[in-house]
C-alpha cells in the first residue's frame, strides 16, 4: 500500500483543534486525476458542506490539465462529492449540528491508484489558543537549536 501526498491544508492545524479524522473517496473527472498526478492542487481555502445526507468539498483548486483539450472542466474550483459511509456521515452530521464542530479537508493523496481526501471534525481555536500554539512552536525550535549547538 503506497501513499503519495498531493496537497496539504497547512492552516487547518493552526486554525482548528482536530478531533476525528476520516478517509473519503472523491468523485473526479479523468482530466482532474491527471492534473493531480502532476501535483497541481490546492486545499488552501477549501471547506466541506453537508447537504441532503451527502458531503461536498467546495473551493478546492485543481489546475486544468493542459493536454485534455475540449474534454477539460472549465471550473477548476467546482464542487466535488466526497464518498463516505452512511454511518460516518450520520455521525459527522450529529456532531456538526450539535456541538459547533466543522468538517475540514486536511490533505488529498493517492492510496495505491485511488484519490483519497482526509477530512476531519474540527473545533475552531480562539486567538489565545493560536498564540499558545505559536509560542509552543517557538519554544520547540529554540530547544532544537540549543541541542544542535551543544552537539558541536
Amino acid at each position: 500500500m503506497s501513499v503519495k501526498t498531493i496537497a496539504v491544508n497547512k492552516s487547518a492545524s493552526f486554525e482548528y483543534f482536530i478531533e476525528d479524522r476520516y478517509q473519503a473517496g472523491i468523485v473526479l473527472e479523468g482530466a482532474e486525476v491527471k492534473s493531480l498526478r502532476t501535483g497541481k492542487a490546492s486545499l488552501g481555502e477549501s471547506f466541506c458542506e453537508i447537504r441532503a445526507g451527502e458531503v461536498f468539498l467546495k473551493n478546492m483548486h485543481i489546475a486544468l490539465y493542459d493536454k485534455s483539450g475540449a474534454f477539460s472542466t472549465r471550473d477548476s474550483r467546482r464542487e466535488r462529492k466526497l464518498l463516505l459511509n452512511r454511518m460516518e456521515i450520520s455521525k459527522i452530521v450529529g456532531k456538526v449540528n450539535e456541538r459547533g464542530y466543522t468538517l475540514v479537508p486536511l490533505k488529498i493523496y493517492f492510496k495505491d491508484a485511488l484519490v483519497k481526501v482526509e477530512v476531519a471534525l474540527c473545533k475552531g481555536k480562539h486567538t489565545y489558543d493560536k498564540k499558545r500554539t505559536l509560542a509552543e512552536r517557538d519554544r520547540k525550535r529554540a530547544l532544537e537549536r540549543a541541542v544542535k549547538e551543544m552537539e558541536r
